[in-house]
């Protein structure tokens, strides 16, 4: 059993919006080990749609496409399916009702012609009814092959695919083939030197298991992955060469599952009872956003201070300014004023510290751009680092980020 997914939209080949549909529809069908084969993204034309459903009817058994299902006129998707499988457009008189009473709900008098048409459905395709909006989906098996168009707003398209297609999917095609995912993720370790630390062991792996690294900026996940008929023993198998390379690098392991370096230090900090706070000035409140992301935050991460003037650094953390006109404000006795700053004012046990030079303007020949500062306070000690990155603004942040929480978690270790 193999699946494609298709999404619809000039937006997406422009680059004004980023496919976040795709990524997310992948994991679930993987989740009842269906793996995605191939992931298109076509136009807003009728002979796109028409040629990527050929050709996805060839090499799929399940068929994802999303997008083109609303009421302007740019959205051709209904008219160019209708077209592929030599049939018509009907009046769905339960859709057409929910598309009124949702204008009528939300205080809107008048109902554009426009929306009227939303409730044309296939002739041929099982109406997957849309409660949170206004577009429904549709489903259409042929020739044992299943298809489903969704709407392409992303809320709309999870809700029909977790309450009408998934359930669908997990009852009616069962396959005798399993796929087992294993992961692993690691920091301060770049994706080449692990490859050769654990070279020999992915020598060994046997042909039903595959090994695929899934490097970040700063830390490389491992996802190893089993495919067989009895799951017990692709577990086992599968789990058993993940622990080889876990005693291997065990410095560098941070999480044996599939979970994000922030959802660990959460779990961490909310196991442990400790607490944390950030004092950020170069990345702007990036570190708390990522903590903060994480449900549970609340129980260990106690707030943030973005203090991008020097000023604010005085006002708000103490800092002092003979520090600041002695060193600078980015410098090592800065951020640790900053780090110990934010721990008094907040009352944690941790708190991390960033002061640098993004970008792409501001450095100097001794301070270039990409010039970071990093502390992290803790009970019994300040570490402080600094990091000379590259010109890139929105890179340097994101790499003053993953190094603040590495230091956070060596000094945890």
């Amino acid at each position: 059993m193999k699946a494609e997914i298709i999404t619809i939209g000039d937006e997406l080949l422009n680059g004004q919006v980023i496919d976040t549909n795709s990524a997310w529809i992948a994991r679930h069908l993987g989740a009842l080990h269906i793996p995605v084969v191939h992931i298109t993204s076509i136009s807003d034309k009728g002979y796109a749609i028409k040629n990527a459903l050929q050709q996805a009817e060839e090499r799929a058994d399940v068929i994802i496409m999303t997008g083109g299902l609303g009421p302007t006129r740019d959205d051709v998707t209904k008219a160019a399916v209708a077209d592929y499988f030599g049939t018509t457009l009907v009046r769905n008189e339960t859709v057409s009702a929910h598309v009124q009473e949702i204008f009528h709900r939300t205080g809107r008098k008048h109902m554009p012609a426009m929306n009227i048409g939303q409730a044309d459905v296939l002739a041929n395709a099982a109406v997957l009814f849309n409660d949170v909006g206004t577009a429904p989906g549709m489903a259409v098996e042929r020739s044992g092959k299943y298809f489903a168009f969704l709407p392409g707003v992303p809320f709309e398209m999870k809700f029909l695919m977790e309450n009408r297609v998934l359930p669908m999917l997990r009852n009616a095609y069962k396959s005798d083939v399993f796929v087992y995912n294993s992961y692993l993720l690691t920091v301060g370790i770049g994706e080449s030197h692990l490859a050769e630390q654990i070279a020999d062991i992915e020598d060994t792996l046997p042909p039903f298991i595959t090994l695929a690294y899934l490097p970040r900026i700063g830390m490389v996940r491992l996802r190893f992955t089993g495919e067989g008929t009895d799951m017990e023993a692709l577990t086992s198998i599968t789990n058993s060469f993940k622990e080889q390379v876990v005693e291997r690098i065990k410095d560098h392991v941070v999480s044996i599952d599939n979970r994000s370096f922030e959802e660990v230090l959460v779990q961490i900090f909310t196991d442990t009872g400790i607490t944390l706070s950030t004092a950020e000035s170069c990345t702007g409140g990036s570190i708390s956003a990522q903590i903060t992301a994480v449900p549970g935050a609340s129980r260990m991460f106690q707030g943030a201070a973005v203090v991008y003037s020097n000023q604010a650094k005085m006002d708000v953390l103490g800092v002092l300014s003979e520090t600041l006109t002695q060193y600078g404000a980015v410098s090592e006795p800065t951020v640790k004023e900053m780090a110990e700053g934010a721990r008094r004012v907040f009352r944690t046990d941790y708190a991390i510290a960033t002061s640098g030079i993004a970008g792409p303007g501001g450095g100097t020949e001794t301070k270039p751009v990409g010039t970071v500062c990093i502390a992290v306070a803790g009970p019994s000690e300040t570490r402080m680092q600094t990091f000379h990155f590259k010109n890139d603004r929105a890179i340097n942040i994101e790499r003053t980020v993953v190094a603040g929480l590495t230091m956070l978690w060596d000094i945890l270790k």
